[in-house]
């Protein structure tokens, strides 16, 4: 069978890999100049490094067996992190029960309810009874107005935005049970994150090459403009002005953007692509000659123009990238939001009080580079009740199948959770290939 797959990110590369093993032809269509999706990178000092912050979870281990398949598993390194909050103008160290203890922005007894909940919830299964209750309903009722406000009240509108109040529990259970599961030693309460020396993109590019040396094919720089359905089947991909005819074809573009290049979905499952909400994603990056702190992520619960500072150069040495020390400063904002017609420049002058506000000392001077990167389908908004909302990886139309993070539930978006989901779509259209008659080759039809 002759598949198409639109979209070269880990989703799409793994669900090629899986095809190719079963025996069948593989096609990919990437609109970016490389492999990656979400995953993509650019060059600083002379080494890769992600446009958007990257790091795994011990827990990750769909990622982790990619990685060591691809060779690359001694380059793949553990290390304790660094995490802190900003809350009311101060760094508050945020790993361990006693920083939380510690954690004078919020009342005593807050802190004590704020730790019990999350004991209870990184002990809590089934993430299913929470289905139905909002984060802030019972967070509130949980912790308290003032632990909510004091810690997940900022962190959701940081997030989500106007969305905040409307994002279900299963989204916060996640976070804090998947959180904890990659803690070790010292009763767990270390918690350990990976970043592979290089950047990630290193094993997705090796995986790239397997495709490649399996025999299948990736247009790179190749914008699809549709995806050709004929009598409620599938029959292609046209770029580049060119029909290109397949068997099947697997999206894993958002919705908004799958929504623009398969016209032809059935209305009931369009309607259902169109009920998720996305978050763009927007990530000022900065190369700097110091600096901005000695913490590697660091959540905002003031109100700043960005919601988190990630120090990346306080996780990796800055040796790795020429000296310089790397910053993310991330914002998760809705369609239409000011930063999104801003360039770096600017976007860096709207964010430099909130930088002092982490450093009171810094200064533009120590900025040496500066880019910003923007991604439309950076966050699914997660709402109650979502595993009804799910849109189903078989499309209604006969051979085209759709999987990207929409579909990434309980847990959230991921390389993790994209490359798993890659290949269990991939088995989907392999148990589906048996009832789908080939189509003709061009040349039969003549």
């Amino acid at each position: 069978m002759n598949v198409g797959i639109v979209g070269a990110g880990v989703l799409g590369l793994s669900a090629a890999k899986v095809l190719q093993e079963q025996g069948h032809s593989v096609t990919i269509f990437e609109s970016r100049p490389d492999v990656g999706g979400q995953v993509v990178t650019f060059e600083v000092g002379g080494n890769r490094i992600e446009c958007f912050y990257h790091h795994i979870f011990t827990n990750d281990t769909v990622c982790i067996r990619y990685i060591e398949e691809m060779g690359l598993g001694a380059d793949l390194r553990w290390i304790e992190s660094k995490s802190a909050i900003l809350r009311k103008g101060r760094i508050f160290p945020f790993v361990t029960p006693l920083d939380l203890v510690k954690y004078s922005a919020v009342p005593i007894a807050s802190r004590v309810r704020l730790g019990l909940a999350a004991l209870w919830l990184r002990r809590q299964h089934d993430w299913k009874k929470y289905e139905g209750v909002t984060a802030r309903k019972w967070m509130e009722r949980a912790v308290g107005k003032a632990g909510f406000d004091g810690v997940w009240g900022p962190l959701l509108r940081g997030k989500f935005a106007d969305e905040a109040d409307n994002v279900g529990m299963v989204w916060l259970w996640g976070k804090v049970y998947l959180r904890f599961a990659s803690r070790k030693g010292a009763g767990g309460l270390k918690e350990q994150l990976g970043y592979l020396s290089g950047s990630f993109n290193r094993y997705i590019e090796k995986l790239g090459e397997h495709v490649r040396a399996e025999g299948g094919v990736i247009h790179l720089n190749t914008l699809v403009e549709e995806v050709v359905v004929e009598e409620g089947s599938v029959r292609g991909i046209r770029a580049g002005g060119e029909l290109h005819a397949f068997d099947q074809v697997l999206m894993t573009t958002p919705n908004i953007i799958t929504r623009k290049i398969a016209p032809a979905l059935p209305a009931a499952y369009a309607a259902v692509l169109d009920k998720v909400k996305y978050q763009w994603a927007t990530c000022l990056v900065l190369a700097l000659d110091r600096p901005v702190s000695d913490t590697y992520w660091l959540s905002v619960a003031d109100d700043l123009a960005f919601v988190a500072c990630i120090e990346h150069t306080n996780f990796m040495p800055p040796e790795e990238y020429g000296g310089n020390h790397i910053v993310y400063l991330s914002n998760y904002i809705p369609p239409g939001h000011p930063v999104l017609a801003m360039s770096a420049d600017e976007v860096f002058e709207s964010y430099l009080s909130g930088i002092k506000k982490i450093n009171p000392l810094f200064d533009p001077s120590w900025l040496r580079q500066k880019w910003l990167f923007k991604d439309p389908g950076g966050q699914p908004v997660i709402t109650t009740n979502y595993a009804k909302q799910i849109p189903e990886m078989r499309t209604g139309v006969g051979g085209l199948y759709l999987a990207n993070t929409t579909q990434v539930y309980p847990e959230d978006r991921g390389q993790n959770y994209s490359l798993r989901l890659g290949e269990q779509v991939a088995g989907l259209m392999v148990g589906d290939m048996a009832d789908v008659e080939p189509i003709p080759s061009p040349a039969a039809r003549a």
